[in-house]
């Protein structure tokens, strides 16, 4: 199990070039290369959901101890180049912005409470917009994508309500509980802790204001990720119109947050742009190319982010006592 995470990413990668190698590269490059500094412009596009996303995320911490805004957009940025290039199952993120959250100056116990809530609003909010995209598909189409698709998100859905639920059940507490029963009574103090924190997080969820917001802000978010597609084809030459970069983006990130366990859905995400780009009347090449416009954007924003949280590591370790 140590390395499904290397095999799964060079597994991706070969089916990665091989879809690109098969579809006239050629034709591929030529588009690229007409599109120029073009498409470093379509990857800067994601800064704005970078952006919407610490809104959000910065409603449902306390009104006195909010992270200030281009603070918590860096946690977000660092966390989505975490979570999207490295071997980390869509974890490895959620512990890196807790850290840095706790270095910013919030306690442990908020922390803790606004990345668990944050994650299960954020599934709630890209539920709602791969149905928005599918239904979009539905009455633009007859393809049997729909079919398959929405009865994975009906699975989802289930799965996000039982989280939720858990949740405010006190999922932490108990959990420790069972660790502590494991461990033979090593985490004592732990419980303690974890009790807190669920009361942290019922808390949270009571506040109905903050709640609706983060989902609002979060869906203009997923919303925002389908600029990137109208952007990115724009420069390719290939324009689309706003319903069909709404079914792109939506499908494409559903299919990426279902292959979690590869790191940057690697061949996953390639193949995921033929398919719907069809749908919608992309040619292959163009699909193609699109798939690696993404790519691009991965290199020009998380690449630096990755950097940025190393620095941010190196810091820290030498402040540390």
């Amino acid at each position: 199990m140590r390395h499904l995470g290397k095999v799964l990413a060079l597994a991706g990668l070969i089916l990665a070039v091989w879809l690109f190698l098969r579809d006239n590269p050629g034709a591929i490059l030529s588009l690229l290369e007409m599109a120029g500094p073009g498409l470093v412009l379509a990857s800067l596009v994601h800064l704005f959901p970078v952006l919407i996303n610490a809104q959000a995320w910065r409603l449902l911490f306390p009104v006195g101890s909010r992270p200030k805004l281009a603070s918590l957009m860096r946690v977000v940025w660092i966390r989505e180049a975490v979570n999207g290039l490295l071997p980390v199952a869509r974890v490895g993120g959620e512990i890196v912005a807790y850290r840095m959250l706790r270095r910013a100056g919030v306690d442990r116990s908020p922390a803790v409470a606004g990345v668990t809530v944050e994650v299960a609003l954020s599934i709630v909010s890209q539920l709602v917009f791969a149905l928005t995209g599918l239904t979009f598909l539905y009455l633009d189409s007859t393809s049997t994508l729909f079919a398959r698709m929405a009865l994975a998100l009906l699975l989802l859905a289930i799965g996000v309500a039982l989280l939720i639920a858990l949740q405010n059940a006190g999922l932490t507490e108990k959990a420790m509980q069972l660790l502590n029963r494991l461990a033979a009574g090593r985490f004592d103090a732990a419980i303690g802790h974890s009790a807190q924190i669920d009361r942290e997080v019922r808390a949270l969820y009571r506040r109905h204001a903050a709640i609706a917001g983060c989902l609002l802000w979060l869906l203009a978010g997923w919303l925002a990720g389908a600029a990137e597609i109208w952007a990115a084809l724009w420069v390719l030459g290939r324009p689309i119109g706003v319903i069909d970069a709404v079914i792109v983006e939506s499908v494409i990130q559903a299919v990426s947050s279902a292959a979690f366990l590869v790191p940057g859905a690697l061949g996953v995400q390639e193949a995921a742009f033929l398919l719907i780009g069809a749908a919608v009347g992309l040619d292959p090449v163009t699909a193609m190319a699109l798939a690696t416009v993404r790519r691009i954007r991965d290199g020009v924003i998380f690449l630096p982010g990755l950097v940025s949280w190393q620095f941010a590591e190196s810091r820290a370790l030498r402040s540390a006592p």
